[in-house]
Order: C-alpha cells, then sequence, then structure tokens
C-alpha cells in the first residue's frame, strides 16, 4: 500500500473536526495520540471488532479505531450488546455515534442479567459482565473473520477497581487506550478539540452499578432507576445517581448529585415521590454528602 494513497492520521488540532492541523501546546498528548493510532494500525487490517458502550472512552476509541483504518485499510466493527442494564439514553448515544463515524454497528442481545453469578451483584459483578461481553465479542469477531477484540480500558482506570479488566485479560481483549498512556482527562480532551459528539457527557456506568452491593440485580430494579434518572435529566440536572440501597425486604431509592444541584432536587420532590412510591419505595431520599463515585458500594 502506497504511503502516498492513505489519509493521514488525525492530529491534534482547535474544534473545527478530525483532521485538523492546529498545532496545541501538549506535546505529550500528541504523543499519546500518536501512539494510539500506531498501535491501532497493527490491529485494522486483521479486523478489530471495538465495544462501544455509548461512553466517552469507548466511543473515543471507536474513532480512534476507525482513522486507523482509514490510514492502514482493514476493518472496524463497533458492537453493543443490549440487555437491561444498558440505558436507553446510552444505546440511542452509541448508535448514533457510530452511525455519524459511517461504522458498522451491531447491536447483539446480551445475556448477564439471566446470570445468577451477575445478579447476585458482589464485588465481582462486572467480571461476570465483561466476560459475557467479551464471550459475544469473540463469537462476532470469528464469525465475521474480524481478528481482534478492544475495549475502553483507560490509563486513569489502573487507579480504580475494575474486576471487568481481569476477563479482559483472560479472553485476550486489547486496552489501546490504556496501553498508550491516555487518562480520561486527556480523552476528554482529544474529543473536544476533534469536535466529536459525547465530548461532555458526563460518566455513564450500566444501570446494575447503582444498586448497592450485595442487593440482587433485577430488571424490575433496574427499570426504577432509569425511571427516576429520566426526570432529573429531563430537568435539566447533568452528574446524578439514583441508587437503589437497604435491604432485600425493604429498598429505598438514593438520589446524588451536586451540591449545587441540590436545591434543583429538592423542586421536584413531590414528582420523584410519586415516581418512586408509585414504583413501591417508601422513601426517597437525597444524599446529603452528593454525588460521588462507587457510592453503590457496601
Amino acid at each position: 500500500m502506497a504511503s502516498s494513497k492513505r489519509n493521514p492520521l488525525p492530529v491534534l488540532g482547535a474544534v473545527g473536526g478530525a483532521g485538523s492541523a492546529i498545532d496545541v501546546s501538549s506535546g505529550e498528548l500528541r504523543s499519546k495520540l500518536e501512539r494510539l493510532m500506531r498501535a491501532l494500525e497493527g490491529f485494522v487490517p486483521e479486523g478489530l471488532v471495538v465495544t462501544l458502550s455509548g461512553g466517552v472512552d469507548s466511543a473515543f476509541l471507536l474513532w480512534a479505531a476507525e482513522q486507523a483504518r482509514r490510514h492502514a485499510g482493514g476493518r472496524v466493527l463497533a458492537l453493543t450488546t443490549v440487555s437491561e442494564s444498558l440505558s436507553t439514553v446510552d444505546r440511542e448515544d452509541a448508535v448514533h455515534f457510530a452511525q455519524g463515524l459511517g461504522v458498522e454497528h451491531v447491536l447483539e442481545p446480551g445475556a448477564e442479567t439471566s446470570l445468577a453469578e451477575y445478579t447476585r451483584n458482589d464485588e465481582n459483578r462486572c467480571y461476570y459482565c465483561k466476560s459475557e461481553l467479551f464471550v459475544v465479542a469473540g463469537r462476532i469477531g470469528e464469525r465475521r473473520g474480524l481478528r481482534w477484540v478492544a475495549y475502553g480500558y483507560t490509563a486513569s482506570d489502573r487507579g480504580d477497581v475494575r474486576p471487568g479488566h481481569r476477563a479482559a485479560l483472560e479472553h485476550g481483549v486489547l486496552a489501546p487506550l490504556a496501553d498508550a498512556e491516555l487518562t480520561k482527562a486527556d480523552i476528554r480532551t482529544l474529543m473536544r478539540m476533534h469536535a466529536l459528539d459525547l465530548s461532555e457527557k458526563s460518566a455513564s456506568p450500566c444501570l446494575s452499578s447503582r444498586v448497592m452491593t450485595g442487593l440482587d440485580i433485577t430488571p424490575q430494579r433496574l427499570r426504577d432507576v432509569e425511571a427516576i434518572e429520566a426526570i432529573l435529566r429531563e430537568r435539566g440536572l447533568g452528574v446524578f445517581r439514583v441508587r437503589v440501597c437497604g435491604e432485600a425486604s425493604e429498598c429505598f431509592l438514593r438520589i446524588e448529585v451536586g451540591a449545587d444541584d441540590m436545591p434543583k432536587v429538592v423542586t421536584l420532590r413531590e414528582e420523584l415521590l410519586r415516581e418512586g412510591q408509585a414504583r413501591g419505595y417508601r422513601w426517597v431520599t437525597l444524599d446529603l454528602q452528593g454525588y460521588r463515585t462507587g457510592g453503590g458500594r457496601i
């Protein structure tokens, strides 16, 4: 393949679209992006499945993989597994992002919520979820003749408890963002510089992460969380979590938002209480400690 016939690799640029050649001051960020692109160029010729959750990190990985494909040839396929744990918002964001890139996107049923190991919701829940995802991805990759599977694990994720990454290692799944030392902040910056959709989307782990560790994951509880979160989203709140807490015999809903948004939640008190009680919860509470990652763990 003659290099003169290739499209140029994307470089860091101001908001204005991928491929803009406007320089920026961060040589380190440029180096990370180039390292990512070179790595992806080695995978896409044999075919690459990118698992797309609808969140920022996997969306950026898909964009980068598509840029590498345009430069080096090969094939890229986006895969989203659909189950009760995937919110409607994330599914729609995944579909729209892949469509915007012109990348083939497969929506495949996910079966993690049928696994007893997953629904008992212990500290290894994410391991079983990712194992199921990677089995599906591997099967589709084999069927389509695509050699590699990659997911949106980042350098920032190394500092958190990530049982799902153990599943990735066991299944030979690639983590190109982490390998390039790209942090979540780096990825947000690059998304903005290349004017990519979802650059401002809040972190969006699966709905099961809202159910307190030790409480069973059930389809009804996941629907309850999604319904209450929809009220907050529709009323303009940006960062929030609705968590199912308590004991198996008596659960309540705990709302986490930033301190500045707490007064807004109070104005929605009657609507939130009405919706929660209609779904069988005696209490709908506002957590005065505010939003924090990992708030669903015991």
